[in-house]
């Protein structure tokens, strides 16, 4: 058998070949690497972008039923205007501007004036001076018919302001005080907006499932159903 020696460049070629043979599963090793990296990064990516979707949503509906509930409460009003007018010896300059859908005048002209300025303030979204007004009205006329309805907007003025506690403690007692009153179920759908404002998504699952419970056919109701199935 011919005895082939170990020159110089056999060591060099046998080298250069176990080189090649250790590189090769390594490149696709680090290939495999990135190519995980670029998949957890696009999962993160695609979950940041839904959660933004959900989140602005929650915000357009939060607006559009503020909408909606100012334009029926409008509404409302003018009903009730036609009606009272209707009236044999309605008095319309005594007239209260009742937003609460309740028929019926404010008996002092002082007490409709004093509410209905701080409505006004509420319509044209001037919410702090609307919160100090609608607190100073309930102070002056805290067995008011238009109490509830004053609390109620307070509450909500609280709620645009961003002062999310504050208006939960307005809202609640709106709840708490009248339970009948139709702004008790408008009451505890805006608690229950503060509540997912204040990432405490659970209490606002919690308060929206006893709103639907106790206020079924309501439309605060409808509401409260649609964002509940966001929550899910």
């Amino acid at each position: 058998m011919r005895n082939r020696a170990l020159t110089p460049r056999r060591v060099a070629l046998i080298a250069s070949l176990a080189c090649a043979v250790v590189a090769a599963p390594a490149a696709h090793a680090f290939a495999d690497d990135d190519a995980r990296n670029a998949i957890l990064q696009l999962r993160q990516q695609l979950d940041q972008s839904q959660q933004q979707q959900v989140q602005l949503y929650n915000q357009i509906q939060s607006l559009q039923d503020r909408v909606d509930k100012l334009n029926g409460e409008v509404q409302e009003l003018q009903h009730s205007q036609q009606r009272q007018q209707q009236q044999p010896g309605a008095n319309n300059d005594q007239q209260g501007d009742n937003t609460s859908g309740q028929p019926g005048p404010l008996a002092d002209p002082q007490e409709a004036n004093t509410y209905n300025s701080a409505i006004d303030l509420f319509r044209k979204g001037q919410y702090k001076k609307a919160a100090d007004s609608l607190s100073a009205f309930v102070a002056l006329y805290p067995n008011s018919q238009m109490a509830p309805a004053a609390r109620f907007f307070q509450g909500s003025s609280r709620y645009a302001l961003k002062d999310y506690k504050g208006a939960i403690s307005t809202l609640e007692g709106v709840v708490h005080d009248y339970p009948n009153d139709p702004h008790a179920a408008d009451a505890m759908l805006v608690i229950a907006g503060c509540q997912i404002e204040l990432n405490n998504r659970n209490a606002a699952k919690a308060t929206m499932q006893k709103l639907i419970s106790q206020y079924p056919n309501t439309q605060a109701a409808t509401s409260a159903k649609s964002r509940l199935k966001l929550l899910q």
